[in-house]
């Protein structure tokens, strides 16, 4: 009951702020709901930083200096195909796969990996200014957050920058792990609340959020860190979502409130 009331008294405070802070005017995006279809074990060491599905493969990138990983394991059974660790002073962040290439950003070193996506062998290296936080592949571009409200689009070859775009609205916003979903938006992880945003890449627009905070029971919260992991199962309505230390990985189906 405590908690309900202190989770209804931010709510109010945070709809207050939003009022207030932009004349008068809430955000217009409409919510969407969280609908959970089932659950699979997920490492609790893992820092997530990356969630990818291609095929039935499952990717994800994990992030700390001196502790960051790539991993692959098959989507059906968990069986680990393959993985390779970041050496120090790295912290693995985003990671995406297009065409054949797997990249994977790192934080504060301004260096995205290009990767074999079968063995996770490292193949080369490109320099990109500022910090790397999300990456996704849609639309034959790459779109990644460097922890802003802004996605900059860059070649999925060369990984050299081809434009950008900033929020219409959630603006302040610290967009972080993203996923180039069927639909040609971008879903993202609000860096550290458990909200995930659904945007128009080419607009800026948010089109739709969606509230996590009730996924994660509070008895595995205490050892848990922020939402950071979603990815779509191709072919599907359906998305994996977990986050940094989290036991479990979940199965949802974002349905419109």
């Amino acid at each position: 009951m405590e908690r309900n009331r202190r989770a209804l008294a931010i709510g109010v405070l945070v709809g207050l702020l939003v009022v207030g802070g932009c004349g008068g005017v809430a955000d217009p995006a409409p919510r969407m709901n969280i609908e959970v279809l089932g659950t699979r074990p997920h490492d609790p060491k893992a820092f997530t930083q990356g969630l990818e599905v291609d095929g039935d493969v499952l990717y994800e990138g994990t992030g700390l200096a001196g502790a960051s990983s790539v991993r692959a394991s098959r989507l059906t059974t968990g069986e680990e195909l393959a993985r390779t660790e970041l050496p120090a002073p790295f912290f693995g962040e985003g990671i995406t796969v297009t065409d054949a290439t797997l990249w994977q950003l790192t934080w504060h070193d301004g260096v995205a990996i290009a990767r074999d996506p079968a063995t996770l062998a490292e193949r080369g290296r490109v320099r990109y200014d500022g910090e790397g936080w999300g990456l996704c592949a849609g639309d034959g571009r790459l779109v990644m957050s460097d922890g802003t409200d802004r996605l900059t689009f860059r070649d999925p070859v060369t990984f050299e920058p081809t434009g950008s775009v900033e929020l219409t609205s959630r603006n302040g916003a610290r967009l972080n792990e993203l996923e180039c979903a069927a639909d040609g938006s971008v879903y993202a992880n609000d860096w550290p609340t458990d909200t995930i945003l659904r945007i128009d890449p080419d607009s800026g627009a948010v089109l739709a959020t969606a509230d996590a905070a009730g996924l994660l029971p509070a008895t595995a919260r205490a050892d848990a860190d922020a939402l950071n992991g979603i990815a779509q199962l191709p072919g599907t309505d359906r998305f994996l979502i977990t986050g940094k230390n989290w036991p479990t990985m979940f199965e949802v189906r974002f349905t419109p409130a």
